[in-house]
């Protein structure tokens, strides 16, 4: 473990190194010019948009829903009708067909302010399979009413009870009829199946035995409003934060030929590149969660006195803040770069697993420092700390765990021997 945590440390040395170069080492006018450009956000329009749009959601409002273990509807309806949940679908789907570091703005900003944009955030990154593998057919019909939000497309059917993360061992099926496919099994963890309107299931479609593991899964688009009648049902699973997480049960439904996106078979492969968006987005909302964290323990320790001065002005205060802004700026550096590759299609796969690494353990150091500095205080409610806590710890663990990144980046990237 100590090799790998010392080549993603390596890896910062060289980003921070190659960010020296390029702003400071270079002519002095060079410098000057770079340094306005770095002033100036590229996203800044988007940035503020979001950041306006949830200023009529504070804390009050999440408190609420949290309390209440409800779904955030108005604020997922708000970024619909003001198109963010539609950026990364192209202008002719009616989308904004922006990049998905604009995406990551969108999705920082929302966590930054105190919201969890876990309400909503599949729709972004789950849609791009659809998108890259879809038949135009497909596209023509979902498309559009996914950017209009007339559909959701919000439940990513893949985790298992029995499976875990080991993706290809799912046995949930979908057998050929004369008609299309019968579906049967079990998914666990899927998160917002009961504000969806629409599915991707991967499922089954030959045995291990007769293909390749990375083969014999296949891709579908569900109509789960249709198929709640006809075999599908919906379980809630109760958490320790608001995540509307749910078992779905496939009790032989009936679905179409069209349902299949792409190829009998290559699902496994087509969900690939929105496993890679999904950390890099994902990864944003940690760094989000983080400047969170960072603004309300600055502010807290320079405004609360004890002993007759600001908590702020000692060490043991001060240091953690201090160190988790710069765990958050380094993590944000690979949260750059990953998003950087993907949107120019250059294999992403380690960046984006660091990404999501680095910042969902930023944000838990930015979590713990501001309970720190909080006090007793950072268990009232009232404050926000306390569900921001429970709503951060969660990445630490989903959608893939940091051992599991870890065993990948000593297999795939140091070359060493498989560990599970």
């Amino acid at each position: 473990m100590y090799i790998i945590i010392l080549y993603i440390k390596i890896e910062l040395f060289i980003l921070v190194n190659l960010f020296y170069k390029e702003y400071i080492l270079s002519d002095n006018s060079h410098r000057i010019e770079s340094i306005k450009n770095l002033k100036q956000d590229e996203w800044e329009d988007i940035r503020n948009g979001v950041i306006n749009l949830c200023n009529n959601f504070p804390g009050e409002y999440w408190r609420n829903l949290d309390s209440d273990r409800k779904y955030p509807e108005e604020f997922v309806k708000a970024l619909t009708e003001a198109g963010y949940l539609a950026c990364l679908i192209p202008e002719e789907y009616g989308g904004s067909g922006l990049p998905i570091q604009a995406a990551c703005v969108i999705l920082e900003e929302i966590q930054r302010s105190g919201g969890n944009g876990a309400a909503c955030h599949a729709q972004m990154y789950i849609m791009g399979a659809l998108l890259r593998h879809g038949s135009k057919e497909q596209k023509d019909k979902y498309l559009p009413k996914i950017s209009s939000g007339e559909l959701r497309l919000q439940a990513f059917g893949v985790t298992e009870p029995d499976a875990g993360t080991d993706t290809l061992s799912i046995r949930t099926s979908a057998k050929k009829t004369d008609a299309g496919y019968i579906v049967n099994g079990q998914k666990v963890w899927t998160s917002r199946a009961e504000y969806s309107d629409l599915m991707l299931l991967l499922a089954r479609t030959s045995s291990e035995e007769r293909v390749k593991r990375t083969e014999g899964l296949s891709l579908f688009i569900i109509d789960m409003q249709k198929a709640k009648n006809e075999g599908l049902s919906i379980k809630p699973i109760k958490t320790m934060i608001n995540h509307a997480t749910t078992e779905v049960f496939f009790d032989d439904l009936e679905i179409p030929f069209e349902s299949l996106i792409g190829e009998e078979g290559k699902g496994f492969k087509y969900i690939l590149d929105g496993m890679n968006a999904e950390r890099i987005l994902i990864a944003a909302e940690c760094i989000g969660d983080a400047k969170f964290f960072l603004d309300k323990s600055t502010e807290y320790a320079s405004s609360r006195e004890v002993f007759g001065r600001p908590i702020g002005q000692n060490q043991g205060i001060q240091f953690p803040i201090a160190r988790s802004y710069a765990d958050m700026e380094a993590a944000s550096l690979m949260v750059d770069r990953a998003a950087n590759l993907f949107d120019k299609s250059i294999a992403c796969g380690a960046e984006a697993n660091m990404a999501k690494l680095l910042s969902s353990e930023a944000s838990w150091k930015a979590a713990e420092a501001a309970m720190q500095t909080f006090g007793g205080y950072g268990f009232a409610e009232d404050y926000d700390i306390e569900r921001k806590f429970r709503e951060t710890r969660l990445y630490q663990t989903a959608p893939i765990s940091t051992n599991l990144i870890l065993a990948f980046i000593a297999q795939n990237i140091l070359g060493l021997k498989r560990s599970y």
